[in-house]
């Protein structure tokens, strides 16, 4: 079950205000960021100004950017869970540190590992049958799919960056390998949605095709996100100097776009998100490495503080706020909502496009009000 705390002594997500001398507020800002836009995305407000907006226009361009690429390419928001999967690995090596201090401590840590992805797990199977108002088995959520990140990468925690490294590119060529070798009938088509290996396996744990083209092999590549967090994190809670931490950040970044978006114009592997081809799991962690060393620069090395915390309070209890949102806000909170701002906005003669737009926006404030209400009254959800 999920644990909360509420004491006087400062949890693991203390004050920001004061953070101890080992704790990267630029993670904070990294991992609260992305929460909030998945906060924003259960209230359907980028679904509103897409649908609302004007074909063509700036807003609309934009708009499109806060929405999945529907296959080959790549949109903002198709970075959202690989930046998600890759805080995962970073913040790893910082909870570990303050866990383990002895060889005892590891069975320890271990066995609470476990039993997180195995509460994942289950949260991610739970999620769909809420979703489709029955009991259903489907693996598509990102909670499933961290489940198997986190284990990979917890399991690959004490080895060395070497092999770790190693370890991720083999999970991404063995995928390639599935993809192009594996091909039963019916299921020859490479990167074609819904007849490629990804679907064929989906008929086989699920015994069904995901409408919109995702699959559950994802899990395969990505858990290379999860790993590369956890090397990273290792890097930057070194001793190494600010530059020599963020040197390797920077290369290994503008490599990974590089191969990417190559493998891509090349035609050899497309970039598709849904599938999580090898090129989209490139370019999507040269991002992340980017997005990091950009944050831990401006936040860690300069110092530069405004905002923090504004941001940082929806990751602090990260978890409980996506299942939240997902759950009691999609089927109630924000129909709630709805029905106050719809009735006072529209004494005022706002049109029906602005009435969604004002609720979808007041039941984003309000999720984030209940992060800062949770973080005043100490309380953290913990899984």
């Amino acid at each position: 079950m999920i644990s909360t705390t509420n004491q006087t002594t400062q949890p693991e997500e203390q004050t920001l205000q004061k953070p101890t001398s080992n704790r990267l507020l630029s993670l904070d800002l990294f991992r609260g960021a992305t929460m909030f836009l998945l906060v924003g995305e259960t209230t359907s407000l980028y679904h509103y100004v897409l649908d609302y907006s004007t074909e063509g226009s700036l807003l609309h361009s934009l708009a499109l950017q806060f929405h999945h690429h529907p296959w080959n390419g790549l949109r903002f928001w198709d970075l959202v869970q690989p930046f998600f999967m890759f805080i995962v690995g970073v913040a790893m090596v910082f909870s570990l540190q303050k866990r383990v201090h002895l060889p005892s401590d590891w069975k320890r840590v271990q066995k609470h590992i476990f039993k997180r992805c195995a509460l994942l797990f289950l949260f991610g199977v739970m999620l769909h049958c809420v979703y489709s108002g029955k009991l259903v088995w489907e693996l598509w959520n990102v909670l499933t799919q961290l489940s198997f990140t986190i284990l990979v990468a917890f399991l690959l925690f004490r080895q060395s960056l070497k092999t770790q490294f190693i370890a991720s590119v083999g999970m991404l060529v063995l995928t390639e390998v599935l993809y192009r070798f594996v091909q039963p009938e019916g299921f020859e088509q490479t990167f074609v949605q819904g007849e490629n290996f990804g679907a064929w396996m989906d008929i086989i744990l699920m015994g069904k095709i995901n409408n919109g083209g995702w699959v559950t092999i994802n899990c395969l590549p990505t858990a290379a996100h999860t790993i590369w967090g956890v090397m990273v994190g290792k890097i930057l809670i070194s001793t190494r100097t600010d530059n020599e931490k963020l040197k390797p950040l920077l290369i290994a970044g503008i490599i990974g776009l590089l191969i990417g978006y190559g493998l891509d114009f090349s035609g050899i592997t497309p970039i598709i998100k849904r599938i999580a081809t090898t090129s989209f799991t490139i370019v999507s962690g040269g991002w992340c490495l980017l997005v990091l060393a950009a944050t831990y620069w401006l936040v860690d090395v300069k110092k530069a503080r405004t905002g923090i915390f504004f941001f940082s309070i929806v990751g602090m209890n990260s978890i409980f706020i996506y299942l939240f949102t997902q759950t009691v806000g999609h089927q109630w909170v924000n129909d709630f909502v709805a029905i106050f701002s719809d009735g006072i906005f529209s004494w005022i003669g706002l049109g029906e496009n602005f009435l969604a737009i004002a609720g979808a926006t007041l039941s984003f404030g309000l999720y984030w009000y209940l992060c800062y209400w949770l973080y005043k009254h100490k309380i953290f959800f913990k899984v």
